[in-house]
């Protein structure tokens, strides 16, 4: 139910929203869908029978009280099989730190609107890679480039979810499960 029909109806949702051929309420439309369906496979998830791709790590960085398109990306990761840990918006780096602590194989996505409060992405950025080197950071927001990707010392910019999905599918070679 979750590998064949839920995650591959988001991937598909994903893939035609990042071509613009669907748009946010298709999204968020298709997400509530899938959410509605995954009290009922808790149990599974209980018993070991289905798994997880990993921990994903969300967050909005500190001075940004943006979380649209955050909310995104988490209910698309979630679709297609991801635990999300949502850390909200105005996100200091001290709580990403706690919460890559909590969980010390996790990725991380930061999210940034404002242009003010892409500093402080640079400081989560630098502060996480200070202590989990090897950690995976993924960012996204209108104002980022993978340029300011590459400057912060995150490993990707990703312009949408479907991006995000791909990137980490192809990093860890998951797009098998």
């Amino acid at each position: 139910i979750l590998e064949e029909g839920l995650m591959k109806g988001m991937s598909v949702v994903g893939k035609k929203f990042s071509k613009n051929e669907v748009f946010v309420p298709d999204v968020l439309m298709s997400a509530k869908a899938m959410n509605s369906a995954m009290p009922y496979l808790k149990s599974a998830f209980e018993t070991g029978e289905a798994k997880h791709k990993g921990v994903f790590i969300i967050g909005t960085v500190q001075g940004d009280l943006h979380d649209i398109g955050k909310n995104l990306v988490r209910m698309m990761m979630e679709g297609v099989g991801w635990k999300v840990i949502d850390l909200g918006v105005d996100t200091p780096p001290e709580k990403f730190l706690q919460a890559v602590k909590e969980n010390p194989k996790a990725v991380v996505g930061m999210s940034a609107l404002l242009t003010t409060t892409m500093v402080n992405m640079e400081k989560a950025v630098k502060v996480l890679k200070s202590e989990y080197p090897d950690i995976i950071i993924v960012v996204g927001g209108a104002p980022l480039t993978q340029e300011f990707s590459d400057k912060i010392g995150a490993d990707r910019y990703c312009p949408d979810p479907q991006a995000c999905i791909e990137y980490l599918d192809e990093r860890l070679s998951l797009s098998g499960n």
